[in-house]
């Protein structure tokens, strides 16, 4: 039997067997990884390589950002972003039609943004804006869906982790450019969904009854400057070149710490240990999930078993189009139970060559990734998004899945576009010289 089906078996077989164990992730990752090197390999030498990739995988300069942007979210998290955050959408959003949801979807995009947390918006916004809604008469359902289906758009819009994640594991992608590449894909989900908000809250009649004055309107805005002024300070210094997205990262630390502590006062000296704990344990995860996917990507290198993907998928159809529709199917069903983070990890180095063996971008198929699996963070059955915004509505998932319905119509009609319109998502890194 040819080598890389054995490979692939193996590791499909075990990985399979030991998540349904409840094994976590990780650690199933890296074992299936060494065992499927066993059948061409001493146990001795399978077991150093997997430590020698392990070392190499973390041992990349590039990484540090990610510790960085996860302490800058928790710090923003903290900050009492969010309140100002909201206010200043409730001004943009005015009186339209459900313009609460509608404060909620611009409120999820720039917050998401700034902490690089899908989960972190929908908790914040869905906390705050949810009560709200529920005093002006919006059916709770409507409104905990509203905010579940638009919370991952800060995933798209930079800065994102998984970015700097795709970056790594796709050969050294250019950061700034997947940054650029984002916001365009990002802001459609967010019209898309507001646009779906738009229709049904006509329909039920739900309408804001506060009005800001202009001097109110002023104020607000006001406020909420020194938010904006981080994705300013931090995506104009990267696209500038001022300094790259590592360097980015520390200043986003200190600029969010120093708003935090003497702007807003928000947050208190003895509240810092607590922040710098909770980023270490989520750090800690990531980074070793990184280490252990380098085993698997050195196991399919070495094995061959990208080819093998990509003629199995050739073999099926030589149309471009039929091919990225079923990588994009695929995308979405992993994503349902699969993380993010990991599932960038494992299924970039099967995907990627079969994409650019059909002339599509780097750039373009991380974005085309990236935005299926921010998908999968609200569907089940492992969604975190869908369950913090359920708990956050106080409503019970089957009621609000049907709500989600006629969302992830609209999500997934952007999908296509993204996927089969490059300049989508290409247009701003080429305008700004990066592809």
């Amino acid at each position: 039997m040819n080598t890389a089906l054995v490979c692939g078996l193996i590791i499909l077989v075990l990985l399979a067997i030991m998540l349904i164990a409840g094994i976590p992730i990780a650690v199933a990752l890296g074992l299936s990884s060494v065992c499927a090197i066993l059948p061409i390999m001493d146990t001795e030498v399978a077991v150093l390589t997997g430590a020698q990739r392990i070392f190499s995988g973390i041992s990349v300069f590039s990484l540090l950002a990610i510790p960085f942007f996860i302490l800058a979210g928790n710090i923003m998290n903290k900050g009492g972003i969010a309140v100002r955050l909201i206010n200043m959408a409730k001004v943009i959003t005015g009186r339209t039609p459900g313009a609460l949801a509608q404060t909620n979807v611009l409120a999820n995009m720039l917050f998401g943004a700034i902490s690089g947390s899908g989960t972190a918006a929908a908790s914040a916004m869905g906390s705050i804006i949810g009560p709200i809604e529920k005093e002006e008469g919006y059916d709770p359902n409507f409104s905990a869906a509203a905010n579940i289906a638009t919370a991952p758009t800060g995933l798209l819009i930079p800065p994102s982790n998984v970015m700097i994640t795709f970056s790594l594991v796709s050969g050294g992608t250019s950061v700034a450019a997947l940054f650029m590449a984002g916001y365009i894909p990002g802001i459609l989900w967010g019209l898309a969904c507001m646009l779906v908000i738009f229709f049904v809250a006509k329909k039920h009649g739900y309408r804001s009854s506060t009005s800001y004055t202009g001097k109110e309107k002023v104020k607000i805005m006001l406020e909420a400057l020194p938010c904006l002024l981080l994705i300013i300070i931090v995506i104009g210094g990267i696209i500038g070149g001022i300094f790259t997205a590592t360097e980015g990262s520390v200043v986003a630390v200190v600029y969010s710490l120093l708003l935090s502590l003497f702007g807003y006062k928000s947050i208190k000296l003895k509240e810092l240990p607590q922040i710098l704990k909770e980023s270490a344990e989520m750090t800690g995860i990531i980074i070793f999930l990184i280490g252990v996917s380098s085993i698997m990507s050195w196991v399919m290198a070495f094995t061959n078993i990208p080819a093998l993907v990509s003629s199995a998928l050739l073999s099926v159809s030589s149309n471009k189009f039929v091919i990225l529709f079923m990588i994009n199917i695929i995308l979405l069903v992993v994503g349902t139970f699969m993380d993010m983070t990991p599932a960038c990890l494992i299924f970039t180095p099967i995907f990627l060559p079969v994409c650019q063996e059909l002339g599509m971008n780097t750039v373009h198929f991380g974005i085309m990734m990236i935005f299926n699996l921010c998908i999968g963070t609200i569907t089940p059955p492992v969604g975190t998004t869908l369950f913090v915004g359920v708990k956050v509505g106080g409503v019970k998932i089957e009621t609000v899945f049907k709500q989600l319905l006629v969302y992830f119509v609209a999500i997934f009609a952007v999908l296509m576009l993204v996927t089969y319109i490059p300049q989508l998502s290409l247009w701003l890194p080429s305008l700004m010289g990066y592809v």
